[in-house]
């Protein structure tokens, strides 16, 4: 008996992680072309992905896995956070109208967004996050990928939104 639920067990987290985990990609791309990429023909899209990444060597060592994966993907992911975050807070005073969620025209009073600071701001923490893998001695920018991203992007940003520096990166009202 307890053989049989330790298999539904297996099943049930197997199909809710998959499902939850194929969901957001297949909309990304089925929201790509919808006239030409179904919902379903994005599910087969994200299948092929994740078997071309070969997943199963990730997993074959912890180390490779944590230090490897985990890390160079958090090197990735926190300078999109300092960026959000650096932009909610500092630059626009946690004051969001409909038109900058958009991009629809409205009031000439509304903060200005910059997409080219944006850009300019997550590659910088990108690349100062992942410096580390190719200089030994800045190792820990690696090692700590997701912190040094974060607050690279998040001061850079800040820094090109602030005074005359957004006459660099035209800001798009």
């Amino acid at each position: 008996m307890a053989f049989i639920a330790l298999i539904a067990i297996l099943i049930a987290t197997l199909n809710t992680n998959v499902a939850a985990n194929v969901v957001s990609p297949s909309n990304d791309f089925s929201n790509l072309n919808p006239r030409l990429i179904s919902f379903r023909t994005g599910g087969f899209i994200t299948g092929i992905v994740g078997v071309l990444m070969m997943p199963w060597k990730l997993l074959s060592d912890f180390s490779a896995y944590i230090f490897g994966w985990l890390v160079g993907y958090s090197g990735l992911l926190g300078p999109i956070a300092g960026v959000m975050i650096a932009d909610y807070f500092i630059v626009r005073h946690r004051s969001l109208t409909w038109t900058i969620c958009t991009g629809e025209a409205g009031n000439m009073n509304t903060r200005r967004v910059s997409i080219l600071g944006r850009l300019v701001s997550l590659v910088l923490g990108v690349v100062v996050a992942l410096l580390g893998l190719a200089i030994p001695s800045l190792r820990w920018l690696y090692d700590y990928a997701w912190f040094v991203g974060f607050a690279v992007s998040a001061g850079s940003y800040v820094a090109l939104m602030s005074g005359d520096m957004w006459q660099l990166f035209p800001r798009r009202r």
